[in-house]
């Protein structure tokens, strides 16, 4: 919605469908009917669930794009000049639906789906290399599985259809050159847009640390590691938010802290960081971390592990301080050294404008547009 509304500003035509529409745009639709949607989506993880062993805890890791909504058939599909795909798994395209699109395809890859066989996230698996196969959320002992053949069908799609793909980081376009995939695909780096102007400079409190999430105890999230890591920084507050399955977690923190739950007014997360020191993320791996972007544009000093796309938001010792991950010890000395770096929020505020701000962004994809059109 941001991008749309990013390039609807430049004076593109540009209109956005969606599985479940809520509010009245005129510039957003609707695509399939109810039951259809509903259909695909219990199609995909049925097929996904009796490959995993009925394994609830990884089902939804995985995508197949083997179901979805006629979206070639669409109006607005038809006539557009581009078409853009974003996040599309969970029963809305499938891949063969992708090959019957007639205008020239910009993927917008938000995290790994399109390199690897099906995961979202291959955490230390590197069978995305080849192709894949064996699969750790399939528990597959056998390398023709259900990765390998989605893979296989990837592959088919990719050569086949003439598909530009963009990675939201330098983390995520170094990935797909690893791939078997996409290392011979076109690949472009464009960030996401962030609403800077939704978030302001406030009072610091001068030992205030921030870490939010939507689910602030995902594994993937390293709640433990950071409880850890602000264990080690006597004489701060610790501010989390997102919503926390086991709460007995935070009584492991030893400093003073308050949970606020899960929040979903934008403006109350844009108070809580304009009112905050640090911001903090212990993540084992983030394709391009948004917390990191919101806390900056609020003066915030980011400290993150860079396992991701963090390296394109913070620089090392200058904006914020990138942990030699797992170290909790490291972590601890990058919370520390950002309470007395001194650095000038506004000048944090004006390395993110200047990297992801809506124009910027708008203006990336507009000339990769006229590129693919020429």
């Amino acid at each position: 919605m941001r991008l749309l509304r990013a390039m609807r500003e430049q004076g593109v035509d540009a209109r956005m469908l969606v599985m479940h529409k809520s509010g009245d745009s005129p510039f957003v639709g609707q695509v399939g009917p109810a039951w259809r949607r509903k259909a695909c989506f219990l199609a995909e993880h049925a097929r996904i669930f009796t490959a995993n062993g009925f394994n609830r805890d990884t089902l939804f890791q995985a995508s197949i794009a083997n179901c979805g909504m006629a979206l070639s058939r669409h109006p607005w599909v038809i006539d557009a000049d581009v078409v853009v795909l974003a996040w599309v798994n969970q029963g809305m395209v499938s891949l063969s639906e992708i090959a019957r699109i007639k205008a020239p395809v910009v993927w917008v890859m938000h995290d790994m789906w399109c390199l690897t066989g099906l995961c979202h996230h291959a955490g230390d698996c590197i069978r995305y290399k080849e192709e894949c196969g064996y699969c750790p959320l399939l528990a597959s002992n056998y390398c023709f599985d259900l990765s390998n053949s989605t893979l296989l069908r990837k592959q088919d799609l990719y050569r086949k259809k003439k598909i530009h793909f963009v990675a939201v980081s330098n983390w995520l376009a170094r990935k797909c050159r690893e791939s078997s995939l996409l290392a011979c695909q076109s690949v472009s780096v464009i960030p996401n847009v962030f609403p800077l102007s939704d978030f302001r400079i406030g009072e610091k409190s001068g030992r205030t640390v921030v870490m939010g999430a939507a689910r602030l105890d995902d594994p993937i999230k390293g709640l433990g590691t950071a409880i850890e890591a602000l264990n080690l920084n006597a004489g701060i507050k610790a501010v989390l938010f997102g919503s926390i399955k086991n709460e007995s977690i935070l009584s492991k923190l030893k400093i003073d802290f308050e949970w606020l739950g899960p929040i979903a007014d934008q403006s109350r997360i844009a108070d809580i960081y304009s009112h905050a020191d640090v911001v903090l993320s212990a993540s084992s791996y983030e394709t391009l971390p948004g917390t990191l972007i919101e806390g900056m544009a609020s003066g915030c000093v980011p400290v993150t592990f860079g396992r991701g796309g963090q390296a394109d938001i913070v620089d090392h010792l200058l904006t914020g301080y990138i942990a030699n991950y797992p170290s909790v010890e490291d972590l601890a000395r990058g919370i520390k050294w950002a309470m007395a770096a001194g650095i000038d929020p506004e000048a944090l505020r004006g390395s993110v404008k200047e990297k992801f701000s809506a124009d910027a962004v708008a203006k990336k994809y507009i000339d990769l547009f006229k590129k693919i059109l020429s």
